[in-house]
């Protein structure tokens, strides 16, 4: 029995059909992807042509309700000039009038106040303007009162 001990690899061998191999499967998977994209973008496609068929109905209807709309609005307009003697002749006849109010003042609470007096303190203790004598005691300077 012999022993060979030569050798050994750590890394199997590269070989080119397995890399092919690989690369074909790539291919496949990207093919997939690829066909699943276009069917994607038809479908989109689709989507897009519905949404601006519904886009056009939608702008039609649009613009026939603001032609309604002003057409309705020149003839309230017109009903309204028609309508004003009408509702100022109503108005007159049906008149609501009030008496001016009167209000109860014999409780004890409510009865009238005077005016409040509302004076200086000058005025109400007859004090005159502070003058200042500057330490001096001497009444020449002081004005007289």
């Amino acid at each position: 029995m012999s022993l060979n001990l030569g050798i050994r690899r750590s890394k199997p061998k590269h070989r080119a059909a397995d890399k092919v191999a690989g690369l074909e499967t790539e291919n496949e998977t990207l093919v997939r992807q690829v066909l699943g994209a276009m069917e994607y973008i038809g479908q989109l496609e689709l989507v897009n042509a519905c949404l601006a068929d519904t886009a056009k109905k939608v702008t039609e209807q649009r613009d026939t309700t603001r032609s309604e709309r002003n057409r309705f609005q020149v003839e309230l307009g017109k009903a309204r000039t028609l309508l004003t003697p009408y509702l100022a002749a109503d108005a007159n006849a049906h008149a609501v009038t009030v008496p001016p109010a009167e209000r109860d003042t014999t409780a004890f609470e409510d009865q009238a106040t005077a005016p409040i007096k509302v004076t200086t303190l000058r005025e109400a203790f007859g004090i005159g303007p502070v003058v200042a004598t500057q330490g001096s005691t001497d009444p020449a300077h002081l004005p007289a009162a």
